[in-house]
């Protein structure tokens, strides 16, 4: 050990303390500095101590109700994250069996999702659903543009037409200079209807974007009837207009709950499909999927083949070097739970969200904005208009975190920012008790603004929590 080191750990002496706690050494004592890299090596037991204590200052995961992605895994999940952790799934000449599990997981999802190509289609695994969107949406433009060009016709000014999307269309949008004709909620319309789709229609239009769980009211959009609104608008005009749908969540979700739902690649019109495996997938942090209906859909000149480590491979992600653990994670789900498996927790799932929304709905001082059927695993919910309880949906976001509890609370976007909602996503590793946990907290909160109302509400900015930008 290097004497510089020995005097940090020793005391002075000669020889290292070994019996020396890991609370009392000066590391520890006097603390170090955090914004450059220390001069000297320190112990790993102290430096992991060190940071597992900053840790704590975060969040409880498990009581994270705003976000989507999961949060809880099997063990053997924890194992294989681990066996997987110097595993480089872009390398598919050195790791072809994380590679062959990636092409399994593919063609398993097309099967899921009825394309009529399963065994033979083209998809990939991406860091996560607003990767694979992406990939959609360029593929959408890519034909577009082929067909313009074969035309002779002006290829400049692409659009896409969407309802109220998560960030990652924007950044699409502005990224690949794409228009994003973005159909706003109103009330009445929490869902992208059928005619406005079409009203918004021309030739430069590369596609239209359903999406199978919106994240803002956790709904699903109709794409049957989008698709078939676009069967008569091309019937009409000749404009064949091709659909993307993004169910980051539903896609995972839907298969299970209500499998007689046309959403998917059963719709001819429907050519690629995004969704999210560390979502409703329930893999770790950091994989989704973009698969299309059939490998034609997927233009060539977004192929690239890399000689990359002594092999020649294919490659279309936006990402390049990824850890291959959340594939191997995505894959050991499938066979762990198998269809009965899935449906046996979105169901779970699906039932803590309705019972939440029951016993919001018996406090009597909130309306229901969405109470668990018909889309995704949650609950929502607005104060009565009119009614001035003592305090807002911030504050009460606010006042459970003092219990650990994260729920999102935001304005909806677009033509309905004056509406505040409150809400609750349910995972797998959420328990009725948990749900009871939530309800009484909620039930305290109210009770203690009832003593103590606010004079000067929480705003959004000051509330902080979850925002969907």
């Amino acid at each position: 050990m290097p004497l510089q080191i020995l005097k940090h750990f020793t005391n002075g002496t000669d020889k290292p303390h070994l019996g020396e706690d890991i609370y009392t050494s000066p590391y520890m004592r006097e603390g170090i500095v955090l914004n450059k890299m220390p001069d000297i090596s320190h112990l790993p037991e102290n430096v992991y101590a060190l940071l597992k204590d900053e840790l704590l200052m975060d969040g409880n995961s498990k009581q994270n109700l705003a976000t989507f992605c999961q949060t809880w895994m099997d063990e053997e999940v924890h194992k294989l994250m681990d066996d997987c952790i110097d595993k480089n799934m872009i390398d598919k000449d050195e790791y072809p069996q994380t590679a062959a599990i990636e092409a399994r997981c593919v063609n398993i999802l097309a099967d899921l999702w009825h394309s009529p190509a399963a065994t033979t289609t083209i998809g990939c695994s991406t860091t996560g659903s607003s990767e694979a969107a992406m990939l959609g949406g360029l593929a959408l433009k890519w034909q577009w543009r082929k067909k313009r060009q074969a035309a002779g016709k002006d290829t400049s000014k692409p659009n896409l037409i969407c309802g109220a999307v998560q960030i990652c269309w924007h950044k699409f949008a502005r990224y690949f200079d794409v228009e994003l004709r973005e159909i706003p909620l109103e009330p009445g319309k929490l869902t992208m209807q059928p005619e406005d789709v079409i009203s918004r229609i021309d030739e430069n239009t590369i596609g239209v974007v359903p999406t199978l769980g919106i994240t803002f009211t956790c709904l699903y959009e109709d794409v049957k009837a989008i698709s078939d609104a676009l069967d008569k608008h091309q019937k009409d005009t000749g404009i064949d207009v091709p659909i993307h749908v993004d169910a980051a969540s539903g896609a995972f979700i839907a298969p299970f709950i209500t499998p007689d739902l046309q959403w998917d690649f059963r719709l001819p019109r429907v050519k690629s499909i995004n969704a999210s495996g560390h979502k409703y997938g329930l893999a770790p942090l950091g994989v989704g999927w973009v698969v299309w209906r059939d490998r034609s859909d997927l233009p060539e000149d977004l192929i690239f083949n890399v000689n990359y480590l002594g092999g020649n491979m294919p490659t279309f992600a936006l990402n390049f070097s990824r850890p291959g653990g959340q594939i191997i994670a995505q894959y050991y789900n499938f066979l762990r739970l198998g269809k009965e498996g899935y449906k046996r927790i979105m169901e779970t799932n699906m039932s803590h969200a309705q019972y939440i929304s029951q016993e919001i709905k018996k406090l009597d001082i909130f309306e229901l904005f969405y109470d668990g059927h018909g889309g995704l695993p949650g609950a929502s919910w607005r104060i009565k208009e009119g009614l001035n309880p003592g305090f807002s949906l911030y504050d009460l976001s606010d006042r459970l975190r003092m219990r650990g509890w994260q729920i999102a609370a935001y304005p909806l976007p677009s033509k309905m920012d004056n509406v505040v909602i409150q809400r609750v996503l349910i995972r797998h590793g959420f328990s009725r008790d948990m749900a009871d946990l939530l309800v009484n907290d909620i039930k305290r909160s109210i009770e203690y603004f009832k003593k103590h109302p606010i004079t000067v509400p929480l705003t959004r900015e000051e509330a902080g929590g979850y925002a969907h930008n």
